[in-house]
């Protein structure tokens, strides 16, 4: 099993091979962050796949953000190459939960706290954001968490 570090390598050739720009590119800023991590202090020399999969959820929601800037402003061709970034980005996380199975989750997790009220958001975000790392976006926990204990 090829670590993310690898496959991030393997793309990039692969990519330089099919000339494909936009894949190339994803492929290269994702080296690019995995480089920078592994040069911060303290960092030690190697760097797991969570790290790298945090690091990556990271560069998906900047690529997000910076698409719907370009959509906004008219920027089609902008937006089509952040979008085929976005989804070369998207090929190496988990895959997101449904909203039934985060619902489901979420209920689980308030039972077992005992949250009751808005007053309990705070304990069930850091249950909650620690389990679905990864698995849902912050702002999707946010919103279903203040949903569920109206």
């Amino acid at each position: 099993m090829m670590t993310i570090e690898e496959q991030v390598n393997e793309g990039i050739k692969n990519a330089m091979k099919a000339r494909e720009k936009v894949r190339l590119e994803a492929f290269r800023n994702i080296k690019k962050v995995i480089l920078e991590a592994k040069t911060r202090p303290g960092a030690g020399d190697q760097i797991d796949d969570a790290e790298c999969i945090r690091i990556i959820q990271k560069l998906a929601k900047q690529s997000t953000d910076a698409a719907e800037i370009y959509k906004q402003q008219g920027r089609m061709d902008l937006y089509e190459e952040e979008c085929g970034q976005l989804e070369v980005l998207n090929s190496f996380l988990p895959k997101q939960m449904s909203d039934a199975e985060l619902t489901e989750t979420l209920k689980a997790i308030i039972a077992s706290i005992g949250a009751t009220s808005p007053k309990d958001m705070g304990k069930v975000m850091g249950v909650a954001t620690k389990q679905l790392a990864g698995k849902a976006e912050g702002k999707a926990i946010s919103a279903k968490v203040k949903e569920l204990l109206q």
